[in-house]
C-alpha cells in the first residue's frame, strides 16, 4: 500500500480486517469490571454487551499519547506517507491528542508525513470512509488524491441511529434517567443523528414498525442514488435486526451493496445492546469537483 491508512478502533471495522488490509489499527480504551482493555484487540464488543445485558456499565477513553508517539515515530522512521482517518473530535478526545503528539513528535522527526482527518462522524460512517480511501491506496492514487474524497465522504456521510433501550443512554448521561424508564414503558424508541460530528436526537417514535418506516422516510429525503452506493449497517450484537433493516432498505430502494458490521466496544458501551445505525451519503462524489 503506497499510502499508509490509520484508523481508530472507533470505526467499528474489525481488528482482523484492518489487518488483513496492511492498515495500522488504533485501540480506543475500554474498562470494565475493574480491567483496562484494548478496543478488539484485548477485548472483543460481544463480551461488553453480555457484560451490559448482566446489569455492567462500561467505560471508555481515548487513545493513550503513548500509543499514539509510538506509532508516529514508526512513520517518521520508515519514511511512510500516512492518512489517518479519526472518531469525530465531538464524541472523543482522540482526535485532538492525536495532533498534539503529531507536532510533538515532528520537532525530533520534521519530515513525518502524515495528515490526520477529523471525520466528524462515528462507527460504521468511519468505517465507509477508511474502506474507501484503502481502495484508492491500493489503487495508487496520491495522498492529495485519497485526502480529498475522504474529505467529501465525511461531509457527506449520514448517520441514523436508534438503540433498543433507553437506559443505556441515560448511563452514559445521554438522557435522564426518567426519560429512560418512561420511554421503556411507553416502547419508545429513540432516531438520532450525527450534526457537526455531534450526536443528536431527532424524534422519540413508539413501536418498531413506525421507527422502521420513518427512518425510511428520512434516507428517502437525505440520500441520493441509494441504488448505486454501498449502505452500511452496524449493530449492536443484533444481527437479525440487522437483516431485517437491510431488507426493508433494499426493498424500498433498491439497494444491492450493504456493509453489516458489529458496534464495536467503544461506541456499544455508550449505545448498548440493540443498537442499530444506518449510514450513506447524501451526495455522490464527482471527480469533476
Amino acid at each position: 500500500m503506497s499510502i499508509r491508512i490509520l484508523a481508530d478502533s472507533a470505526c467499528d471495522l474489525p481488528y482482523s480486517y484492518i489487518s488483513e488490509q496492511g492498515m495500522t489499527f488504533i485501540p480506543l480504551c475500554v474498562h470494565l469490571d475493574g480491567k483496562d482493555y484494548e478496543d478488539d484487540i484485548t477485548i472483543k464488543a460481544k463480551t461488553v454487551y453480555d457484560a451490559m445485558r448482566k446489569g455492567a456499565a462500561p467505560k471508555t477513553s481515548q487513545v493513550s499519547p503513548e500509543l499514539f508517539q509510538k506509532t508516529f515515530i514508526e512513520l517518521a522512521k520508515n519514511k511512510q506517507k500516512a492518512i489517518y482517518i479519526a472518531f469525530s473530535s465531538e464524541l472523543s478526545g482522540t482526535y485532538q491528542t492525536a495532533v498534539m503528539i503529531k507536532e510533538q513528535v515532528k520537532e525530533e522527526y520534521p519530515d513525518l508525513d502524515l495528515e490526520i482527518i477529523n471525520t466528524k462522524c462515528a462507527s460504521l460512517g468511519v468505517g465507509l470512509i477508511v474502506k474507501r480511501a484503502i481502495e484508492l491506496s491500493k489503487a495508487g492514487a496520491s495522498k492529495e488524491a485519497i485526502i480529498k474524497e475522504v474529505n467529501f465522504y465525511s461531509q457527506h456521510m449520514e448517520h441514523l441511529f436508534t438503540v433498543e433501550k433507553l437506559e443505556y443512554l441515560a448511563r452514559g448521561g445521554r438522557i435522564s434517567k426518567t426519560s429512560a424508564v418512561v420511554g421503556g414503558l411507553l416502547n419508545i424508541r429513540p432516531l438520532l443523528h450525527v450534526e457537526d460530528g455531534k450526536l443528536v436526537p431527532l424524534e422519540k417514535i413508539r413501536g418498531k414498525k413506525k421507527l422502521i418506516k420513518r427512518t425510511l422516510e428520512l434516507i428517502k429525503e437525505r440520500g441520493v442514488n441509494l441504488d448505486q452506493q454501498t449502505i452500511g449497517i452496524s449493530h449492536g450484537d443484533d444481527l437479525e435486526a440487522a437483516n431485517e433493516w437491510k431488507q426493508a432498505i433494499a426493498e424500498e430502494f433498491g439497494t444491492t451493496s450493504f456493509d453489516i458490521e458489529l458496534v464495536g466496544s467503544v461506541v456499544g458501551a455508550h449505545a448498548g445492546p440493540g443498537t442499530i445505525a444506518i449510514f450513506f451519503l447524501n451526495k455522490l462524489y464527482d471527480p469533476q469537483d
